[in-house]
């Protein structure tokens, strides 16, 4: 169905007359009265009938006068939406994160962003920081926060803060070390760790390869609070990344490090290099970054 006839139909319809449709829709005479002719033959209807200088509807013209009007309108609410498409505000925008990331950053970070991109719908599917990467790969998500892989050309990139390892336990618990706590030390105490799915464990794990020590794990946990409720009730060192809010007046908090290097990695904002961003999702990245950063330097 050619849109512009039925334009053509409704703007006769409520005119009434050729030529004021004519002047209204900027065509001319012959040429609208040609869409008229053409319109009626497609429908095999007459629409409308004159009446000395009025053209009016018929009853088969009436019946079809409030379709056109609603598809129309539905073809112009897909133009305007169309219109948003191209210039990249509106859509949904499907984000995967760790839990204690979601849990720390985003409540803030979304407010914000949704005041300057009402109409971009960001989506959060939770998982540990290397199973992130499969799901982005699968084309599962659009973005991924989590520690890129060096030797990983699939995926590009937007740097955010650096995230680094915590260690967190009751003041009761003696821990050598003041601000900043070499993996040794933790040897023998009871452990509270992520486990094997998330990147900041993997770290940890390397340290303590590399210091070749056998951690003493006490429980291993995909939810960081779990860890950090336990750690309050004395029941060992919860190890955590710098992401994860904790109530410092109840636990004595400070960072890992394995011969004085802290314990850390690069964060980043991913996307698979195979799969286009669509134009909403350019603004994610930095806006995120410079929320984390302000997150990040008002708990440290």
């Amino acid at each position: 169905m050619d849109l512009r006839r039925l334009r053509t139909f409704v703007a006769v319809a409520e005119e009434g007359s050729v030529s004021k449709a004519a002047e209204c829709l900027r065509i001319t005479q012959p040429a609208l009265s040609r869409q008229i002719r053409n319109l009626q033959d497609q429908l095999g209807v007459k629409l409308f009938e004159r009446v000395g200088r009025r053209l009016l509807l018929t009853g088969e013209g009436e019946e079809f006068l409030p379709h056109c009007r609603r598809l129309l309108s539905h073809a112009d609410s897909l133009d305007d939406r169309a219109r948003s498409l191209s210039h990249g505000n509106i859509g949904v925008l499907r984000v995967g994160a760790t839990p204690q990331t979601i849990e720390s950053v985003f409540p803030t970070f979304l407010k914000r962003y949704a005041k300057q991109f009402p109409r971009v719908h960001v989506k959060l599917i939770e998982a540990g920081g290397v199973d992130l990467l499969t799901i982005l790969e699968r084309g599962e998500i659009h973005m991924a926060i989590a520690v890129p892989e060096s030797d990983d050309h699939r995926f590009a990139s937007h740097p955010l803060p650096p995230v680094r390892v915590l260690m967190a336990c009751a003041p009761s618990l003696r821990v050598k070390g003041n601000d900043v706590v070499d993996v040794r030390a933790l040897a023998e105490l009871p452990l509270l760790l992520l486990n094997s799915g998330f990147g900041t464990r993997k770290l940890f794990d390397a340290a303590c390869r590399l210091a070749r020590i056998e951690p003493n794990i006490f429980v291993e946990s995909s939810a960081p609070h779990t860890l950090l409720a336990l750690a309050v009730s004395g029941h060992g060192v919860a190890v955590v990344p710098n992401t994860v809010r904790i109530d410092k007046t109840r636990l004595r908090t400070a960072c890992l490090a394995y011969r004085s290097e802290p314990l850390g990695a690069p964060l980043a904002v991913l996307w698979d290099k195979l799969r286009p961003l669509p134009r909403y999702a350019e603004s994610f990245p930095p806006a995120f970054a410079g929320s984390l950063r302000s997150i990040l330097l008002a708990t440290s």
